[in-house]
């Protein structure tokens, strides 16, 4: 992705390993400031993912294979170090899956983690060329939190069709939710949509349905943390209510998502676990208190949109129907 480090610009990934040093963007600061940081144990990883210096589903895949082959360089116990760093974050299916597909191949892990990462940049581009064929010149497209570059080291999932969208010249517009309480979609999609140079508007989380009943939204793409084997999908919170609207105002509704992200183990949403984060998060932006500091709060980071509400899932082995998702299993147990 596109970015200006020291007024130069440059193209780089959001996470990558030069060895034994594990590097990121760190998200926490942007739009405001660049800076990458340095992980150089399991310990600091951990808390990289936990306090969301890395995010977004394929990018936390992406850091926990690293962390593995990092653990491995290091001589530490790597099934302690497998389980630290599962232990993150409980809901984006992606950790979990790169950390057992380099522990399978622990011999040869720092191979095997930049094996993985490489295809995941790879299925994005995928996911971006697939998608791009399903918009049409002009057409204003809805996101929620961030699914670009930033969550998925490269390209994006739900963004990644923008983007060659875009470079084609279709002139795609993106209406950004801002996507409380952290504020991913004001500040990480609009600042990649800026870094590329994509028209777009931020827009108040709850503006969606105004805009969507005035025919001003084309279609919504949005991102995963995980999908389970009927299509029904867990993304941050307030997708669900975005998906609900489509489906009323006759808006067509996507989810843009690498192989890695579906957990076929699950048979329905009711059973991904959903993380609680800390109350802090809503009741304060940045270090200054919005709400009552006596006022409790409520922190779901996730919820849960059932299939029926998704026109289609955007892979990097084409547009899928909930009900085709059987081909993905053979897909993915192919790859494994």
């Amino acid at each position: 992705m596109k970015v200006k480090l020291d007024d130069i610009e440059r193209d780089i990934w959001a996470v990558w390993y030069e060895s034994p040093v594990i590097k990121m963007i760190d998200q926490r600061l942007l739009p405001e400031k660049v800076e990458i940081i340095e992980i150089r144990n399991p310990e600091e990883l951990f808390a990289a993912i936990r306090n969301m210096a890395v995010r977004g589903a394929p990018s936390i895949g992406a850091a926990a294979a690293y962390g593995i082959a990092q653990a491995k360089e290091l001589d530490y116990d790597l099934d302690k170090a497998a389980e630290l760093i599962k232990s993150s974050r409980p809901t984006a299916f992606d950790l979990f899956y790169a950390v057992d597909y380099v522990m399978r191949h622990k011999d040869n892990a720092v191979e095997f983690a930049h094996k993985y990462v490489k295809s995941i940049v790879e299925k994005s581009r995928k996911i971006g060329e697939n998608g791009e064929k399903l918009i049409e010149s002009g057409q204003k497209i809805l996101t929620h939190c961030n699914a670009g570059a930033l969550a998925s080291v490269d390209y994006g999932t739900a963004l990644a069709p923008i983007r060659i969208a875009h470079n084609k010249g279709k002139k795609p517009f993106v209406w950004v939710d801002e996507t409380r309480p952290r504020l991913q979609g004001a500040k990480l999609t609009a600042w990649e949509l800026l870094q590329e140079g994509i028209p777009h508007n931020v827009i108040a989380d709850n503006v969606a349905g105004f805009l969507m009943r005035r025919g001003e939204v084309d279609m919504v793409i949005v991102g995963a943390d995980r999908i389970v084997a009927n299509g029904d999908f867990a993304n941050k919170i307030g997708t669900y209510e975005k998906a609900v609207l489509a489906k009323e105002n006759k808006v067509k509704f996507y989810v843009a998502a690498p192989i890695s992200t579906f957990d076929f183990s699950i048979k329905n949403g009711d059973k991904i676990p959903i993380e609680l984060r800390g109350e802090d998060e809503v009741k304060k932006i940045g270090e200054r208190f919005i709400s009552p500091a006596g006022s409790p709060a409520y922190n779901p980071a996730f919820d849960v949109t059932p299939h029926r509400y998704v026109t289609g899932y955007i892979t990097e082995y084409g547009v899928f129907q909930y009900s085709d998702l059987s081909k993905l299993k053979e897909f993915k147990e192919a790859e494994s």
